[in-house]
């Protein structure tokens, strides 16, 4: 993936991202609550060699050089079980040499002859006690024990305390500020993890990248998710200065500009599955065709899920069928909409043998005869993955229009349908991509605008106030 698709997973999943950023400082938050204070004291031991008074500097550089050398020795013994037994018998601690061990730290600054003995404890008094005590007892060991001269007398070895060690003032751990910053990066880097995988898993398509993934086929254009769009499925119709309704305009202007011979014009709109807009998408287009001026016949070729004669307002009861049954004229059965140069076609009644219907060789003289007599026949046909109509009537038509539903299509599906209009040869003119959010990083819209005067097409001789009413489902 390249930076922007990076970008876009972080735009699209910003909520996602920051709620487990938050749960990540809330669970660092949680654990310094929970966690019992440490605290920390330390003292500090000054390791040096006993010279007398007319020593020469020879001598004391010796003794300087093997104090050095005998100090990393001296740090190993500290945690030894001779050091620690006589601290516990002194402070009577319930505890064992090896667990005290693990509580006392000791080290060496480089090149120095300095022993620094640390105690971590859940109070900060008995830390100090019992780092002064390791001390005393160190000292004790190295001079009177193992650096005591076998004949008797005085250690060559001098230990003597320069700090002792003090009550700690605040807890050494936990270290709030430091938990929530880890928090917080855990968090973010769990949130990321999701958001890319969550974005990898996802196989829909949601916006024009997606498609360009599947086809190189141009995208002729994007409508927007209407909630209500069930209830009015002729946005263009009912609400003409929305920008849904704008959407449909622009779907008509890409779809007069395609490189496609001069002459009558015929599509077949379809899609792979179920359930994402074709019908209403067919219907608006045809209505924003007829705006222009031009003659435009709308054809309900969906033979076993009709649908644009309940979303027009019409009688669907006689239409394609019994025209390609010879049991009615095409003249007969095609319905005027509204005030423009509008003729729908419905389906008529559902046959047993649609594909068979559509493929004959009736259903080729009857697009002869409306390439003819209109400028543009928009053809809605059933899902191209469900049954092969539509890939039968795009055969016939000058090319066909698949619609794809933001978050509802698969890219397969849509592959699949792709391969299908291949397949026979049909030709693919573009992708229409509908229900696409109206925010986030996939947002489709347009900015308000006023337009003149619509009245003249708005008021419709065919749509009724109760038509308007009658709920139609999406095709």
């Amino acid at each position: 993936m390249e930076l922007r698709d990076y970008l876009r997973i972080l735009h699209k999943n910003w909520i996602l991202i920051v709620a487990l950023s938050l749960l990540g400082i809330a669970a660092a938050s949680t654990v310094s609550i929970v966690a019992t204070p440490k605290y920390v004291s330390s003292t500090e031991l000054y390791v040096s060699v006993r010279s007398g008074v007319d020593s020469a500097t020879s001598e004391l550089v010796q003794g300087t050089s093997f104090a050095r050398q005998a100090v990393t020795s001296y740090v190993s013994i500290v945690n030894s079980a001779r050091v620690l037994e006589p601290v516990i018998d002194d402070l009577g601690l319930d505890v064992t040499s090896q667990q005290l061990a693990a509580r006392v730290t000791a080290a060496s600054p480089l090149n120095t002859v300095l022993i620094q003995i640390s105690v971590t404890d859940d109070d900060p008094v008995m830390a100090a006690n019992i780092a002064n005590s390791v001390g005393e007892n160190f000292i004790d060991v190295v001079v009177n024990a193992l650096e005591k001269p076998e004949g008797g007398g005085a250690s060559m070895v001098k230990i003597e305390t320069v700090e002792p060690a003090l009550p700690a003032a605040k807890p050494a751990s936990p270290n709030v500020p430091l938990n929530l910053v880890l928090g917080l990066l855990v968090g973010l880097a769990v949130g990321i993890g999701t958001a890319v995988l969550r974005t990898v898993l996802d196989t829909r398509i949601h916006s024009s990248h997606d498609v360009e993934l599947v086809t190189d086929k141009p995208l002729l254009g994007g409508i927007s998710f209407d909630p209500d769009a069930q209830k009015r499925p002729l946005v263009v119709h009912v609400d003409p200065r929305s920008p849904r309704a704008e959407s449909f305009r622009t779907l008509r202007t890409n779809l007069q500009f395609l490189n496609v011979d001069s002459g009558p014009r015929s599509f077949v709109v379809t899609s792979s599955v179920p359930g994402e807009g074709k019908s209403t998408t067919a219907a608006n287009l045809a209505i924003s065709l007829a705006e222009t001026g031009a003659r435009v016949a709308l054809v309900d070729g969906d033979l076993r899920l009709p649908r644009l004669a309940q979303y027009m307002g019409i009688e669907g009861a006689v239409g394609l069928t019994d025209v390609l049954i010879g049991r009615a004229q095409l003249s007969d059965v095609l319905q005027k909409w509204g005030r423009a140069q509008l003729y729908v076609l419905p389906s008529g009644r559902i046959p047993p043998n649609p594909s068979e219907l559509l493929g004959s060789g009736n259903m080729k003289r009857l697009l002869l005869s409306l390439t003819t007599d209109f400028s543009y026949v928009i053809i809605d046909s059933p899902p191209l993955l469900l049954v092969t109509d539509a890939a039968v009537v795009s055969k016939l038509a000058d090319g066909a229009i698949l619609v794809a539903a933001s978050g509802r299509t698969k890219r397969a599906e849509l592959a699949a349908a792709v391969r299908a209009l291949d397949h026979i040869g049909s030709k693919l003119l573009g992708v229409v991509i509908t229900m696409l959010p109206t925010k986030g990083p996939d947002a489709y819209g347009y900015g308000t605008y006023a337009y003149g005067d619509t009245s003249a097409f708005a008021d419709s001789e065919v749509v009724t106030k109760r038509q308007r009413r009658r709920v139609g489902r999406k095709g």
